[in-house]
């Protein structure tokens, strides 16, 4: 059993199907949620993994959201500390940013289904390896990350570039969002801000072809959800990690 420290931004982007992994597999959940309590200030300490999720902020808004400084202290930590990671969107670029590699706006936002390719490192990746060929997965992002020097690409786009990066080891950035279930996918389509977000994007996309392509992609996509974020908690899991838990 291993206690997860989870950043979250907006209610309306939680850990989705990572969720009840975590819970079926006995592992504790704390939520730390910025939009309800800005000033929080977590440590890591009594934490023995740590989940970074997405929101609409951005990392050059850390002057309008200092928690974002705050996290990105906690990330620091868990990579000095080699404390399993993921980062999800912005949690991705949150850990692109700590290990100084670019951050930046996309030519064109990302929203809806688009393809990524695995790379010539996914084969032996141990989280991401389930990606055996391109394949559409869901984004929702104006901003993107380069691959940090000293990480190894694991996920990329002919369009946009490095799309997922694995760092020293123990922590992982992916660019798009496999948490995402039917459900979710449908309460972003339907809420104003992202409605009015994906309005004014620029793409000649509406929400119900959004929710069209859903139906096409997501029962796939949760496969490799299942398959990709079960590698992830296997990191949970392994004698060394059980060394961790028992003397904590």
């Amino acid at each position: 059993m291993a206690r997860v420290l989870v950043l979250q931004h907006v209610a309306a982007e939680p850990l989705g199907v990572l969720d009840p992994m975590l819970r079926q597999r006995g592992h504790r959940i704390r939520y730390v949620n910025f939009a309800r309590d800005p000033d929080a200030q977590p440590v890591l300490d009594r934490y023995q993994a740590l989940i970074v999720l997405g929101g609409p902020m951005q990392v050059g808004h850390h002057h309008r959201y200092p928690h974002l400084q705050t996290e990105c202290r906690l990330i620091e930590k868990a990579l000095h500390d080699e404390v399993p990671m993921l980062g999800i969107c912005l949690g991705g670029q949150l850990l692109a940013h700590v290990l100084d590699g670019r951050v930046a706006p996309c030519d064109q936002a990302e929203i809806g289904w688009y393809d990524i390719d695995p790379t010539t490192a996914t084969a032996t990746d141990p989280v991401l390896q389930p990606l055996s060929q391109s394949r559409p997965v869901f984004q929702w992002h104006h901003w993107g990350f380069d691959c940090p020097t000293d990480a190894v690409s694991i996920a990329e786009s002919s369009a946009s570039g490095c799309q997922a990066f694995r760092a020293a080891d123990c922590a992982w950035g992916f660019q798009f969002h496999l948490e995402l279930d039917r459900r979710l996918i449908h309460r972003w389509l339907t809420l104003p801000f992202y409605r009015d977000d994906l309005a004014g994007s620029g793409l000649k996309k509406t929400p119900a072809e959004i929710q069209n392509d859903t139906q096409t992609y997501l029962p796939e996509t949760l496969t490799l959800a299942d398959q990709v974020f079960g590698n992830w908690l296997n990191q949970l899991d392994t004698p060394q990690q059980r060394v961790v838990l028992a003397s904590r």
